[in-house]
């Protein structure tokens, strides 16, 4: 009876070790896409009151708990009993990323020098909740098509292996993106706020409390561009991956390429077909 209990424990042991392991590749896979991740939320969280700053984004993360909760078990039905989907989602998926990503660079090229009129806009009041409301629910959207390329790409890493070790490492490595990609969003919000307590923290106007309050200040926009930047280039490389490893006409082009290198030009490539088949679809559409 105890030799018995004993190997029970041990299996769980190997199992929990299998599980670790794994995740730390899914969590490498999906990297890319947390990035991006982080980016647009970091973006989306900014513009409310510091009071309202928190409890916007508390009602998201829950949001991206719920999307999570929909998505895993669908994923794990498919992965069982129609695992040639899980290939043709992460294709699909893959093409989303790269026009996410081309989008970018494309509007950065032809209309980064377009200075559209800032018009500014007075809400009532009464209106700032329904406002708010309407933002949560837009990050909501995009946190749900980013959760489904999160969750088929750390599946795509365990897909030949068994169904409890496929939902322990896809579970803990969605919970991972949620409370990583949330935590480290509320730090970012909140910088500017901390770094006008600092400032505000005596009354000297060249204190040590007043530099680091005005580095603060001044580094949320800079942080925001730059994560912008890094999950763009994410964004690319992960879609490119995608395509290098699940088509095999990809994987055997230019076999003299850096992987890297090969992986950035694919995601490029074709989220730049993307980008100018959907203009030429919203020209016809329009005429």
């Amino acid at each position: 009876m105890a030799s018995g209990f004993f190997a029970i424990l041990d299996d769980i042991s190997v199992l929990m070790d299998d599980v670790a392991t794994m995740s730390k590749v899914a969590t490498k896979k999906t990297a890319g896409i947390l990035g991006d991740d982080l980016a647009v939320n970091a973006e989306k969280a900014t513009g409310f009151l510091a009071s309202r700053e928190i409890p916007v984004l508390w009602a998201i993360t829950k949001g991206s708990f719920l999307n999570k909760l929909i998505i895993l078990p669908i994923a794990f039905l498919l992965s069982s009993y129609l695992p040639m989907a899980i290939t043709i989602i992460l294709i699909a998926g893959g093409v989303y990323l790269a026009y996410e990503g081309a989008e970018k660079v494309y509007e950065y090229i032809f209309h980064r020098n377009k200075e559209e009129p800032k018009v500014v806009v007075e809400v009532a009041e009464e209106e700032l909740p329904e406002l708010e409301k309407n933002k949560i629910k837009q990050a909501v959207v995009t946190d749900f098509i980013l959760s489904i390329e999160i969750v088929i790409i750390a599946l795509s890493t365990v897909v030949n292996e068994p169904l409890a070790t496929r939902i322990l490492v896809v579970t803990v490595v969605s919970l991972l993106a949620t409370v990583g990609v949330y935590g480290i969003v509320a730090l970012i919000v909140r910088m500017d706020d901390y770094g006008y307590r600092l400032i505000n923290l005596n009354d000297r106007t060249d204190s040590f409390s007043d530099k680091v309050g005005l580095v603060l200040v001044n580094a949320l926009p800079k942080i925001i561009r730059g994560l912008s930047i890094v999950g763009t280039m994410a964004l690319l490389l992960v879609s490119g991956g995608i395509f290098n490893h699940n088509i095999d006409f990809f994987h055997h082009l230019f076999p003299g390429l850096p992987n890297m290198l090969k992986e950035f030009l694919l995601g490029l490539t074709i989220g730049l077909v993307a980008v100018l088949l959907l203009h030429m679809v919203k020209k016809l559409f329009k005429r």
